[in-house]
């Protein structure tokens, strides 16, 4: 039986500008074993990479996480452990900086593929010395047994050794994205966050990243997190997706589930809007209007004003989730009616 690695529960972040609240992700909750991979997927700015980084506690100074929320990781809660109870602003947390526990959790054992390799490293050091830095301020070993160990991971994911001396911007963009996998495995963490990890590169090199990295999960086992707006990429590599619109996890299950039960109809759309290799070829469909603003979102279902099944009751009343068989849910009030009548993303898999 698959052992329960993370187990995020209602986590709600809400950003505080000088007009109110931006409520980026609201009551999010999902579960993922040990060696699988989740898709976490929607369109730009729906709160992915938001949720990614409330996981490993790297939010900005206005971010705040409503009481309540919880991250259990291998059985810790990283909420509390590295926030506390917010003196300004009732009912919310606000993260303690540089906190010497989560540091313990942090690339150790949660390590993260950051959005766009291109500006990642720091452009004034080698890339192979940022990766040893890492090495070296969480493990008690040597320069040289750390940089034997960065020989070791560049070979591994297909970079030359004698590149390791080289600086940020003497690699080629797929050299970077490598060059990233290669950091984010360089203590042997038990998740990786990957953040849009194929962002800006060309199909062909994409392919191949994304091959490397299923080789890399399979064989060391690793459990994945992969944000991204691509469904493409998540029919390629995901066990589990959840699907989020408008900071709300509007329906979370298998891939296939999602791909051939589709039970929500912002997940329908988002299938309508890619390219299909196989099936029955289709005119791709753009979803119509824009996403809410966050800062003041919808009475209701979020997804309404946009939602061709939506009723008055969808204007009025926020949906709840509604579990349409064992570990698939859906956030929608017509979710069991819905369900089996949507096309969802058949023929992707």
């Amino acid at each position: 039986m698959a052992s329960k690695l993370l187990e995020v529960k209602d986590l709600s972040i809400h950003y505080k500008i000088r007009t109110g609240w931006v409520y980026a992700v609201d009551d999010v909750s999902f579960t993922i074993n040990r060696g699988e991979t989740m898709g976490l997927v929607g369109e730009s700015g729906c709160g992915k990479t938001t949720t990614g980084y409330g996981i490993i506690q790297l939010l900005a100074n206005n971010a705040y996480i409503k009481e309540g929320s919880q991250v259990l990781f291998d059985g810790t809660d990283l909420v509390t452990l590295s926030t506390e109870p917010s003196k300004k602003y009732e009912g919310y947390r606000r993260i303690i900086e540089y906190h010497p526990e989560m540091r313990k959790f942090r690339w150790k054992r949660i390590s993260m593929i950051f959005q766009g390799a291109m500006n990642a490293f720091n452009p004034v050091f080698k890339v192979g010395d940022q990766i040893i830095e890492a090495i070296l301020t969480h493990e008690n070993i040597t320069y040289e047994e750390a940089r034997k160990r960065v020989e070791r991971l560049y070979k591994l994911v297909g970079i030359p050794v004698d590149r390791i001396d080289n600086y940020p911007h003497e690699y080629s963009g797929g050299m970077k994205q490598r060059a990233m996998i290669a950091m984010a495995l360089a203590l042997n963490p038990d998740l990786i966050i990957a953040d849009e990890p194929t962002t800006a590169l060309d199909v062909v090199t994409q392919d191949r990243i994304l091959g490397e990295m299923a080789r890399l999960q399979k064989k060391h086992n690793l459990t994945m997190i992969l944000i991204t707006h691509d469904v493409s990429v998540v029919a390629e590599m995901a066990h589990k997706i959840s699907v989020m619109y408008a900071g709300h996890l509007v329906e979370f299950g298998t891939a296939r589930e999602i791909f051939k039960e589709t039970a929500n109809p912002y997940t329908e759309a988002l299938m309508k809007a890619f390219p299909n290799i196989r099936g029955e070829k289709k005119r791709l469909q753009a979803i119509p209007g824009s996403p809410p603003d966050l800062s003041n979102p919808p009475k209701g279902c979020r997804f309404a004003p946009r939602c061709p099944y939506a009723k008055d009751r969808c204007l009025e009343e926020k949906p709840p989730l509604v579990e349409i068989s064992p570990g698939h849910v859906s956030r929608c009030h017509f979710a069991e009616e819905l369900y089996g009548e949507l096309s969802g993303g058949e023929g992707n898999e």
